[in-house]
């Protein structure tokens, strides 16, 4: 098959498409022919060398895709050949075919493209696992979220709106904080030139908001504090600033903060297949009836991923970039 191959991972990598081999299919695991795929930051980690994929899984980019099941493994009853599920992934998007557990795959609203359905594994269980699950998000409360024109921001967006909630997310340009607050964020603000502590105080009468993800680390650690009402959650879910920081421990004493740090990629098999499961339960609906859309930015051809990893660093997109692998 056909897949993006890395060569010399670190600062002078670069992306070529080549052959590699066809995963073989491993018990509970379905394959699918993968007619697109999404692109995220750990992508661009992973080619510079700075984040390697979990044991066992595969060693090509992309951590979420959708296709058409090809061959399923025995004893996987939910799906057959022929269905289109949306998957997320350990490793591996970038190419023809994938093998994925059964338990890490959705079914693709009938209405949607292949590059819609790409868009959203990745990025809507991870909003759902940090800001609802770990970050206990109820709703009525208030989460910050960082990043509001990526992926992860637009869906956090739908997500916190459809949970009854309020966002508040910050953005680089006027242009996407317009954007944002088409797609429902309450409050945008352009962190270039404007205070999100102030912002945040502001949008809820002085008392803090509730939860923030945060993908930045260390230059908005202790500002991130400040924000944070009395209980308050923080969870790090990436280090684009930097991983070290120092902590006001009075702080987090004063105000009972948490400070919860998480990954998706290397959870076993069963606690996704567990949070794909409640994501359904509770989203699932809202999907199939077009209320929750993925914001798809831009597709290109697999061949082209170099260019979409330039667009994804320097922060040209809103919300998902997508590869359509050759046929």
């Amino acid at each position: 098959m056909q897949a993006i191959l890395v060569d010399q991972p670190g600062k002078d990598s670069t992306l070529r498409l080549g052959e590699a081999s066809s995963p073989p299919l491993q018990p509970g695991s379905i394959r699918l022919r993968v007619a697109a795929a999404g692109v995220n930051r750990a992508d661009l980690m992973q080619r510079a060398g700075l984040y390697p994929p979990p044991p066992g899984a595969s060693e090509l980019l992309g951590l979420e895709c959708a296709g058409e099941v090809i061959e399923v493994a025995e004893g996987v009853s939910a799906w057959r050949p022929g269905m289109r599920a949306m998957a997320l992934l350990a490793g591996g998007g970038y190419a023809q075919e994938v093998v994925v557990d059964a338990g890490s795959c959705m079914p693709i609203p009938e209405a949607w493209s292949f590059a819609e359905a790409a868009a959203v594994p990745e990025v809507f269980l991870t909003v759902f696992l940090n800001v609802f699950r770990l970050g206990g998000l109820e709703p009525g409360g208030t989460a910050l979220v960082h990043g509001g024109g990526s992926g992860i921001g637009t869906a956090a967006i739908q997500l916190i709106r459809a949970g009854g909630a309020r966002s508040i997310v910050t953005a680089g340009s006027d242009e996407k904080c317009g954007r944002c607050r088409e797609l429902g964020a309450d409050v945008a603000v352009q962190y270039r030139r404007e205070d999100f502590v102030a912002a945040a105080r502001e949008a809820t009468d002085g008392r803090g908001v509730d939860v923030i993800l945060d993908s930045i680390g260390a230059d908005y650690f202790e500002r991130n504090l400040q924000a944070l009402a009395v209980g308050g959650r923080l969870v790090l879910i990436g280090l684009m600033s930097g991983a070290k920081a120092e902590i006001p421990l009075g702080a987090l004493l004063v105000k009972r903060l948490q400070v919860i740090g998480s990954t998706l990629r290397a959870r076993p098999a069963p606690e996704k297949a567990e949070l794909v499961t409640a994501f359904l339960e509770r989203f699932g609906g809202d999907l199939q009836k077009g209320r929750l859309r993925p914001i798809v930015d831009r597709v290109l051809p697999l061949a082209e991923a170099d260019q979409a990893h330039r667009a994804m660093k320097a922060s040209e997109h809103f919300g998902k970039i997508i590869l359509e692998p050759p046929a």
